[in-house]
């Protein structure tokens, strides 16, 4: 049975949470295994240090990822009742570097077309809508509106676009009182998750959307009225589940312009559940084409879902938020105030590797200033020996070094015995990861499976292996972020040892291999 907490009461909770995380902080510095210890708040058991989660209750998907006025704004899927998925709203935080977050009040709320789904925002800078008085230029926000009794009643067009606008930089939401600006004459089942984007050559909006199986394009000069172009994916790409979040840009790479379209698919990832693939291609602004058959994954963890990119970011990057959970087991994870984190900010660029072109996410440069450097040292492990390092701070840390080495392995173990194992096998060029014996893992069958990921692509010579570890997950990146896995783990006690083994017949060399504390943000 769900609890019910009145939103008036939970949003004083919020506000208490979010002013007590900024006081009585103990700065002690980076040094000798010190890090920012904060005595009241965000110290339960698995909750992320460096990562975003919910002050309380139940998250998902990132939504309305925005950067306006030199703040960036992360929505969110929320339920402010309870742990489990509800009635969705959006949550809404803000930062001005993408790791230290300041919670804000729910921006928007179900009304009487429905919950409100996933979605994105733009600054409507030329005021385009028309929805701010003459100078002024407003947030917009498009989401899906999922209509509960339609579902319940068997019809098939109970999901529409909406859209709600700002005028104090996010703080206070109005709904267009024209919604939905986008309906489902289709009748699809699945029509929904709106990114929408400004597309500068032809001076006009463009929304992607999922439609069941595949994606639509759809254009538009004032964001409230909107023309179907096209469609693509009906016969490319994975196909094991339902497609949600699509995301479409544009990235260079060797001086060319290329066009990426982010999927998310839920089932059918490779290593089961949730995942992101990707296409790399071209777009005329109104059709977009892919250039490869092949599958492409962006995260081949279990735990990279639903994750888009930030509109209107400096600089024109690519700056990536996914949801670190898996719908295989995301109601049943084991912790108690909240339930779901972010994964760490990504920047994602086009690479050329061995002829082809890539998609590669790798951590935000802003995350190295909190990340208290060590001495870096060179290693050479004799065949068939380790390397051991003991750390109070292995559950907030990175793991970094260069190699060219291809048979190894990295164990993070604790004093319960329980452990999660890293290895990369140069035989088969596969990387796996292991966490069946990590801490709880019987809260949902299969959650244990060993993970795996095809490196066959890895350029010859040294790669660099970064790993990130945070209380209750772990982010791999290999060479920049070219093969990057994502998990959850529940240790019952931190990690504590780390062994490095070398699974060659030859020595393996080290380069600047590093173990360094991350400092906490709350």
């Amino acid at each position: 049975m769900r609890k019910t907490v009145s939103v008036t009461v939970l949003a004083l909770v919020v506000m208490a949470i979010a002013v007590l995380s900024c006081k009585d902080k103990t700065k002690s510095g980076l040094g000798e295994d010190a890090i920012i210890v904060d005595t009241l708040v965000y110290q339960e058991q698995y909750r992320p240090q460096y990562h975003y989660t919910p002050p309380a209750k139940w998250m998902n998907d990132p939504n309305g990822l925005v950067y306006a006025n030199g703040t960036y704004h992360l929505f969110y899927q929320y339920y402010p009742e309870d742990i489990v998925w509800g009635p969705m709203h959006w949550g809404h935080a803000v930062s001005n570097d993408l790791l230290h977050w300041e919670h804000k009040a729910i921006a928007l709320y179900p009304d009487t077309l429905g919950y409100i789904f996933s979605g994105s925002a733009v600054y409507d800078e030329k005021n385009t809508s028309g929805l701010a008085p003459p100078g002024e230029s407003p947030l917009v926000a498009f989401y899906t509106y999922h209509d509960p009794e339609g579902e319940k009643s068997g019809a098939s067009d109970f999901q529409t676009q909406g859209i709600a606008y700002s005028m104090d930089g996010g703080e206070n939401w109005s709904k267009y009182e024209g919604n939905p600006v986008l309906d489902n004459e289709e009748g699809i089942r699945d029509f929904r998750d709106p990114k929408v984007f400004w597309y500068e050559e032809g001076e006009y909006w463009i929304m992607a959307l999922v439609a069941g199986d595949h994606a639509q394009f759809y254009r538009s000069e004032n964001l409230t009225q909107w023309e179907f172009m096209s469609e693509f994916g009906k016969e490319s790409g994975a196909h094991g589940g339902v497609w949600e979040c699509p995301d479409l840009f544009s990235l260079e790479v060797d001086g060319e312009e290329r066009w990426v379209l982010i999927i998310s698919i839920n089932p059918g990832a490779p290593n089961k559940g949730s995942g992101t693939q990707y296409f790399i291609g071209d777009f005329d602004g109104t059709t977009f084409t892919a250039d490869h058959e092949d599958i492409r994954w962006l995260d081949w963890g279990t735990d990279n879902y639903a994750g888009v990119t930030y509109n209107h970011a400096p600089g024109g990057e690519r700056i990536f938020i996914g949801w670190m959970s898996n719908w295989d087991y995301a109601r049943d994870t084991p912790t108690e105030v909240w339930r779901s984190a972010m994964t760490l900010p990504r920047k994602l660029s086009l690479e050329k590797i061995k002829d082809t072109v890539r998609l590669l996410n790798y951590p935000i440069e802003e995350l190295d200033k909190i990340i208290g450097k060590r001495e870096a040292e060179s290693i050479e492990i004799p065949a068939g020996d380790k390397i051991v390092r003991e750390s109070t701070f292995l559950s907030q840390a990175e793991v970094i070094f260069n190699t060219a080495g291809r048979n190894f392995s990295m164990v993070l173990e604790n004093g319960e015995g329980e452990k999660v194992e890293l290895v990369m096998d140069g035989e088969s060029g596969m990387f796996s990861l292991d966490r069946s014996a990590s801490g709880q893992t019987d809260f949902k069958e299969g959650f244990g499976a060993v993970q795996q990921m095809p490196v066959h692509g890895l350029p010859e010579g040294e790669v660099e292996v970064r790993v990130l570890v945070d209380r209750s997950s772990v982010e791999v990146f290999i060479n920049k972020g070219q093969y990057v896995m994502t998990a959850q783990l529940f240790p019952n006690e931190d990690y504590n040892l780390l062994y490095v083994n070398n699974n060659a017949s030859g020595p393996l060399k080290l380069e600047q291999f590093s173990l360094n504390p991350v400092q906490r943000v709350w």
